[in-house]
């Protein structure tokens, strides 16, 4: 089934520039400071659906994730050969397209930046307002950094993680309007999550 998966994935991923993780179900687009992420899932039956979206490498993380969704598809059961190869083409044909999306929707900074400040803040999602507020910062606008970042602040640190990403909140708001020192944390933060997800080095350049 995974060898059905690579086949089609490799026909319609690889000429993109997309890169298999391992022998896994993953693949990534990779654009030094965001990945884009395709996931063939899931990888405990018999079957795939897809999982594509953007991963901001500020999070320092020590695996991949979906900070912004392009597309999820449910999953459909494995039943003969010629069923699942249609399946896996169709599939990676429509991760191509999501993945050219994301490439067109994410041109530059400032695209991300337009996009994260202007989207409807999800009730909740701390993330949200924490990565609004890195790319604002970036790309000097440190007032609107400043209130992403307080919206951050004002929530309930209720489990380690959170009081995690609140210490990283309060460092970037105090720097906000630096945006050098913000490109140098960001940079610190961008290595380190290359680093643990074992891609090269690059150099982070704001444009």
């Amino acid at each position: 089934m995974l060898r059905i998966i690579t086949s089609a994935a490799r026909e319609s991923l690889k000429p993109l520039g997309l890169a298999q993780r391992g022998r896994s179900r993953l693949w990534i687009d990779d654009h030094g400071w965001w990945l884009g992420v395709v996931e063939f899932t899931p990888s405990r039956i018999a079957g795939s659906g897809l999982h594509v979206g953007a991963m901001w490498l500020w999070h320092d993380a020590d695996h991949l994730a979906f900070h912004v969704e392009a597309v999820r598809v449910g999953s459909e059961l494995f039943r003969t050969e010629d069923q699942f190869t249609r399946l896996a083409l169709e599939l990676s044909r429509q991760a191509a397209a999501n993945v050219t999306a994301l490439r067109e929707r994410f041109p530059a900074l400032p695209d991300v930046a337009r996009y994260l400040t202007s989207r409807p803040v999800r009730r909740g999602s701390v993330w949200d307002s924490f990565d609004a507020g890195i790319a604002a910062a970036l790309v000097g606008d440190p007032d609107t950094a400043r209130d992403h970042f307080e919206r951050v602040l004002r929530e309930d640190a209720l489990a380690p993680w959170m009081v995690e990403a609140q210490e990283k909140t309060r460092e970037l708001h105090a720097i906000a309007a630096d945006r050098d020192a913000v490109t140098a944390w960001v940079t610190r933060a961008v290595d380190s999550c290359r680093s643990k997800l074992g891609l090269d080095p690059v150099p982070f350049a704001v444009s």
